[in-house]
């Protein structure tokens, strides 16, 4: 089957399937494997290269209040590769082409290849999304096998000991915003608290004094869509902010890898949490992950009285 993707979440559960070779285009953002980096390009952003964390945010909300696209679609690319199936997302505006766009599209195509939408809240969903899209492929036996896969993986780190640690989850920092959906789910399951948002719900932004006064022990940041050197160096840019909240430890992770795509890799993010919440003896430097516990010691101001 000739198979789309239009979302990076999704070329990688394809992928993960064993289907990699029905893959005939894939978005911009499609990074991972390395084998899809040789397939045509469906989409681009129209957020101009270069802006800040802060920018960046102000532009998608300008967009996204008029009802824009934060992307463009190559339609002569996707009519040449004619898929039969395209799989994309409605779940956030931020993340992907328009699904009305798509479906409108894929109606107007000689072939009116099959759209399948993914939209997942919760981490089981995303792992329940695997046996979808092996039956849109004709092959649910995978997607049967690659689920129950993940979901032993997760179980295997939750029956591991509780840290009882408080964590706060930052998927943006200016402004900062909660980690929702799948998120809490994932710390829980590491075995920690999760602060803030709970499960299922969507990503909100959140005062710095709001952020102080859930007394963190553990801050991870994962700016949605980068990697650890970037998570790094944006958590550096808001050191003074992130002292504020007292943590003890602060992380920066991949999160385009393991934490903001909903697909096979949160189970890998799992797993990485529960290491890096286990206390002392965690490799610094190792990939997936940035320790800034050193150069981000917390500070929390003295108790009044």
């Amino acid at each position: 089957m000739r198979i789309a993707s239009l979302i990076p979440s999704a070329t990688e559960a394809v992928h993960a399937l064993g289907l990699g070779a029905d893959l005939v285009a894939v978005t911009h953002e499609c990074d991972h494997p390395p084998a899809v980096e040789s397939l045509p390009r469906l989409t681009r952003s129209v957020i101009a290269e270069g802006l800040g964390a802060g920018e960046i945010d102000a532009r998608v909300r300008e967009l996204t209040g008029r009802g824009e696209s934060l992307y463009e679609l190559d339609e002569r690319e996707l009519a040449r590769v004619d898929p039969e199936l395209i799989i994309t997302q409605a779940l956030c505006a931020v993340c992907a082409v328009s699904y009305d766009d798509v479906r409108a599209l894929a109606e107007r195509m000689p072939s009116r290849p099959e759209v399948l939408s993914l939209d997942p809240a919760g981490l089981d969903e995303v792992f329940g999304d695997m046996v979808r899209i092996a039956a849109a492929a004709g092959a649910p036996e995978r997607g049967e096998r690659l689920r129950d896969e993940l979901r032993r993986r997760v179980r295997a780190v939750s029956c591991g000991p509780s840290t009882a640690s408080r964590v706060l989850a930052l998927e943006w920092l200016d402004p900062p915003y909660l980690g929702g959906h799948w998120v809490p789910e994932m710390v829980a399951a590491a075995g920690a608290v999760n602060l803030g948002a709970s499960p299922g719900e969507r990503s909100r932004t959140a005062g710095w004094d709001e952020l102080r006064e859930l007394r963190p022990d553990v801050v991870v940041v994962m700016p949605c869509g980068l990697y650890a050197d970037e998570a790094a160096a944006e958590a550096l840019r808001h050191d003074a902010a992130l002292r504020s909240l007292g943590a003890a430890r602060v992380y920066a992770v991949d999160a385009a890898a393991s934490f903001s795509r909903p697909g096979p890799r949160l189970a890998d993010g799992v797993e990485l949490l529960a290491e890096l919440l286990g206390g002392p003896g965690v490799e610094a430097g190792k990939i997936g992950f940035r320790d800034l516990s050193r150069q981000l010691p917390g500070r929390r101001p003295a108790a009044a009285g």
